[in-house]
């Protein structure tokens, strides 16, 4: 994604949006309402929201931008975002937040900006496991020097998917939502999907939490 180079990686540093990086912004949204994931979940808002959710696309992607990309303070005017906390990462009184996406780690690993720590396991379910079909992990990691005690990230998913499951929650749920997320391929992951909101009306933070997989 074009767009995780967008961002400054320090908090209390004010953003600005440049007009290429707009339309890089627009062009995204316009993509990902076209594929399944977003779809289902601008119908199943519909359902369930009436007319709470706009009906028109280009006015349902008004408010994934709002819900998203609107700049907020985090520290100071305008520097950060629900986008650039879970999909990009933030360094934040010497300490990682937020970087909730598998991708973003994935790339960062192989510029040689992380050094991975190791695996941690699930706390909440005892009978919890982990193989190489998992699509939740815990891990613990440094990122440009700075360390993430603690970052869960989806693994494999596309960043549509994870839009729509957290503009889902985000929209129709709380702070703890408990979902059973099933793979298609015989494995069952039973998460909490945290999500915290901004202002009421924008994502602070959203990311998952594993309770249990079974197959």
């Amino acid at each position: 994604m074009t767009l995780l180079d967008n961002y400054k990686g320090e908090t209390g540093e004010s953003e600005t949006i440049s007009s290429h990086e707009q339309r890089e912004i627009d062009a995204f949204l316009k993509a990902i309402l076209q594929t399944g994931p977003m779809q289902y979940c601008h119908q199943y808002l519909r359902a369930k929201r009436g007319n709470e959710i706009p009906s028109n696309l280009a006015d349902f992607q008004k408010l994934l931008y709002k819900i998203w990309f609107e700049l907020y303070r985090r520290e100071t005017s305008r520097d950060s975002s629900g986008f650039e906390h879970v999909f990009v990462g933030e360094v934040k009184n010497d300490k990682v937040s937020g970087m909730h996406n598998w991708l973003q780690f994935y790339l960062q690993e192989k510029k040689g900006n992380i050094d991975y720590r190791g695996y941690i396991k699930p706390r909440s379910r005892s009978d919890a496991y982990t193989n190489s079909d998992d699509h939740v992990l815990s891990l613990q990691f440094h990122w440009n020097g700075v360390e993430k005690f603690v970052g869960t990230s989806l693994i494999g998913v596309s960043p549509e998917f994870e839009i729509a499951l957290y503009t889902t929650c985000f929209l129709m749920g709380d702070e703890n939502n408990e979902i059973s997320l099933d793979t298609g391929t015989g494995d069952v992951f039973d998460l909490i999907i945290r999500c915290y909101k901004y202002d009421g009306d924008k994502i602070g933070t959203s990311f998952p939490e594993a309770a249990g997989h079974y197959d």
